[in-house]
């Protein structure tokens, strides 16, 4: 392991452009990069809040296809788990524990029940990321990854993932004395839905390293007409650890109106 202090001096050792993330490949966490030989683990808690969500009769099991706007509530348990397979390739495969309630807008006349409850697994998913231009003083970043998403839990209508999902990625990054910048969109494919292609998920990241020990980071992330805004502290308590605390907000009525996010980053070094 990495003492404080020689940390902080291979951090100083750095080009500008990489002070902000260091030498890692980008993982799909905000801010989060691993490192060739390196593990990381992230247990974390999510919660989400919904005073408007979206939903058919249709999309929950009963009949009627016209949209309303219901409350819907949830608290996740997750674990993800990344890792450096080389300088410029990297795996990572997440799991979760979900609690979930939702209310039917009082317009809906459907057979839809009025409240909806379930518990048990959530999205169960993995990645890879390559990185197939690295950053130097006169180009930036470019990097790529492709995710699966597990079908399971097929009859629970809140918390199931009825079919395969698939998402391909692409994105640029720039550092800079002032921080550092990402843009990245992907293509949606979910074999369940009547129209299986889509804009998948799209955003534009800052990332700052204020400190050795905290960085910020601030985005805007969407998925089709869903839009929300971003906020992250990172506190570096080690060099093997960190803590990421993060805030997301709704900014169109698609979105989730509110979901916070608290974990603690391990990492370990094979090599």
């Amino acid at each position: 392991m990495l003492t404080t202090v020689s940390a902080v001096r291979a951090q100083e050792t750095l080009p500008t452009y990489l002070q902000d993330r260091g030498t890692g490949v980008a993982t799909s966490m905000f801010g989060t990069y691993v490192r060739e030989g390196e593990w990381l683990f992230y247990p974390f808690l999510e919660y989400y809040r919904d005073q408007d969500l979206e939903y058919a009769p249709q999309e929950l099991g009963a009949q009627g296809d016209q949209d309303y706007r219901g409350r819907y509530r949830a608290t996740e348990v997750l674990f993800f788990v990344a890792h450096g397979l080389t300088s410029n390739l990297a795996v990572e495969f997440e799991a979760a524990g979900i609690h979930a309630s939702f209310e039917k807008s009082p317009q809906d006349a459907s057979t839809l029940p009025v409240h909806l409850e379930e518990s048990g697994l959530g999205d169960i998913e993995g990645q890879i990321r390559w990185r197939w231009k690295t950053e130097n003083d006169r180009r930036p970043e470019l990097f790529s990854y492709a995710e699966a998403v597990i079908p399971h839990s097929t009859d629970k209508v809140l918390i199931g993932t009825p079919d395969w999902e698939f998402n391909f990625g692409t994105g640029i990054t720039r550092g800079f004395s002032w921080g550092t910048v990402t843009a990245r969109a992907a293509l949606e494919y979910a074999a369940a839905s009547t129209s299986p292609f889509d804009l998948g998920e799209y955003g534009v990241e800052y990332l700052k390293r204020v400190s050795p020990k905290w960085r910020l980071y601030a985005g805007i992330e969407g998925s089709s007409d869903e839009l929300s805004a971003l906020g992250e502290a990172q506190w570096h308590v080690s060099p093997n650890v960190f803590i990421r605390l993060n805030n997301s907000f709704g900014l169109t009525s698609k979105a989730i109106d509110w979901a916070p996010e608290v974990g603690v980053v391990l990492s370990l070094r094979s090599r």
